[in-house]
């Protein structure tokens, strides 16, 4: 009899760590998770039972699930922000996220894709974009954006009784169905492309050079610019827009002037910061969404902007250090409302500082490459996790973590996992126990590394193998030490012939898996359609 029961309990815990109560089918994950599953499943499985409990008595205790609130910026090297020392270096200062650092946790090895409209897809998803069709960043006019088919954090997080909202820089497209009232969200004001088209493609952008061509003074004028529709005009890109589920969305832009740039960064930091008071005390627990739209370069080309005197005196620093003030301000507004024990706080920047554009932009000291690069500096961002009470202050974690594992935990955390999709892959893996029992307690040691559709890297542990660059047949100096070689400069090949067959196992049975579970390809679609107040150029 007491066989029976400790096998009951042993099958019950494994449904719960593949992700899936006993009437629901396991999650599907990545093939490399399953490997690891299989040499940790029992201990994980008896860690999750005592998970189980803790978030149990904190729900006992609050009446309700935690709240979640997910801010994340642009663009950023590691050590930027948070650490007094580093950031002192980088001639910035960022005191506020400093003290949310020493009350939370700073995790090490957080990876996201190389660019902005790819990780944010996988926050969204829990899945690599290399499957959802948004591996490729959307500019005017792409015509692109989130299938409808994907399943968003805050579609299962509704379902299971949570608030929703979404304010800022979503960058997910310019199709309806992208549109992120349409992906879950009870509430939205967002922008539909990266902060480009809202400060450059004007005057401004053309006096700083930041835009070249796009201006019809600036078209050839000696006759050869014989289309004329070559470029759409400023006045029909809808970069910001608003809505609510359920509902037709409204063009929120009236133009793509530096005012409207700065009307929206502020109106949604107040509407981040009214939908905490709102739904603090609210028998449902509510996730938020808030996505800073920076760096602001329009402040340092015109005297329209708000001061800022960052000892970097770049852009980059100048809107660091504003952001500072406003995750404060965030931080600010949950003690207020005395929901900070039952709120967990991710800040984590969407990848590396974007090299092209520097010096206005972030650098990057600690790694090589930056955004849109395989390499570590692409892809490594600072993050912290901040839950007062529940996550030990001061802790440091050096264990990986992608960013599609915050789908998967956000879900556990607000008790929807069984509505997470069984029928494709989810990347993202439950990393409850990290943020609950800290350093040491990850279930991920890999990370597949795309650029673009490309399958770029493969890092595994502190190794990782480039593909891009790697030559066919006999592999070259392709392997590299991270810990030794944090800047991929010395490539090696013969120190890790033992590490060839493993790195081509792991790639092969992450291919092989997608030949079952197809990607989605990208989506195409009229634009700007599903707007109340606005009617799509014909």
């Amino acid at each position: 009899m007491k066989k029976q029961k400790w096998i009951g309990i042993a099958a019950a815990s494994l449904f719960a760590l593949l992700g899936a109560s006993a009437s629901a089918k396991p999650i599907v994950h990545d093939a490399e998770y399953q490997v690891l599953l299989k040499q940790h499943g029992e201990a994980w499985a008896e860690e999750d039972l005592e998970l189980d409990k803790r978030l149990a008595a904190l729900e006992k205790k609050y009446g309700k699930k935690p709240n979640i609130i997910h801010l994340m910026w642009d663009d950023s090297g590691y050590g930027d922000v948070g650490s007094p020392i580093l950031t002192r270096l980088h001639g910035i200062d960022t005191p506020n996220i400093a003290q949310m650092a020493e009350e939370g946790l700073t995790f090490t090895r957080m990876y996201t894709e190389p660019s902005c409209t790819p990780t944010r897809a996988a926050a969204l998803t829990g899945r690599h974009p290399i499957r959802s069709g948004m591996f490729q960043v959307i500019f005017p006019i792409h015509g692109l954006g989130l299938p409808k088919q994907e399943v968003t954090i805050a579609e299962i997080l509704s379902k299971n009784g949570y608030s929703t909202a979404f304010f800022g820089k979503a960058h997910q497209g310019d199709i309806e169905e992208s549109y992120l009232h349409n992906q879950g969200f009870d509430e939205a004001l967002f922008s539909t492309y990266n902060q480009f088209a809202s400060q450059f493609f004007n005057e401004t952008g053309e006096i700083s050079r930041m835009t070249i061509g796009y201006s019809e003074d600036q078209w050839d004028q000696h006759g050869y610019a014989i289309d004329k529709e070559f470029r759409y005009k400023g006045e029909d890109i809808v970069w910001a827009v608003e809505g609510k589920k359920g509902e037709p969305g409204k063009r929120w832009n009236k133009d793509l002037s530096v005012e409207e740039q700065l009307r929206f960064t502020d109106e949604t930091h107040a509407r981040s910061l009214q939908y905490i008071r709102d739904h603090a005390n609210d028998e449902k627990p509510f996730y938020l969404d808030y996505w800073f739209h920076g760096p602001n370069f329009v402040e340092k080309f015109t005297d329209r902007g708000r001061e800022a005197n960052s000892a970097r005196d770049n852009a980059f620093g100048d809107f660091v250090e504003h952001m500072d003030e406003l995750v404060s301000e965030v931080i600010a507004e949950v003690k207020k409302a005395g929901i900070e024990e039952n709120t967990l706080i991710i800040l984590m920047a969407d990848n590396g500082p974007m090299k092209e554009i520097f010096p206005d932009e972030a650098f990057q000291a600690i790694f090589s490459g930056g955004k849109g690069s395989f390499l570590e500096g692409g892809i490594r961002v600072p993050a912290f996790a901040w839950w007062p009470g529940t996550i030990e202050s001061g802790s440091v974690a050096g264990d990986i973590l992608h960013v599609s594992d915050l789908f998967t935990t956000f879900a556990r955390l607000g008790g929807a996992t069984d509505d997470i999709p069984r029928n494709r892959v989810i990347d993202g893996i439950d990393q409850t126990a990290l943020l609950l029992n800290g350093d040491g307690h990850s279930r991920r040691d890999y990370v597949h590394v795309y650029a673009g559709p490309n399958y770029a890297a493969t890092v595994k542990q502190q190794f990782k193998r480039h593909w891009m660059s790697s030559r066919p047949g006999l592999v070259g100096k392709s392997f590299f030490d991270l810990y030794k070689d944090p800047r991929e400069e010395k490539g090696m090949m013969g120190q890790f012939l033992w590490a060839w067959e493993p790195f081509d196992s792991i790639k092969g049975r992450h291919e092989a898996q997608m030949k079952k579970y197809k990607n989605t390809p990208p989506r195409k679609a009229p634009v700007f359609t599903g707007l109340s107040n606005y009617s799509p150029k014909k």
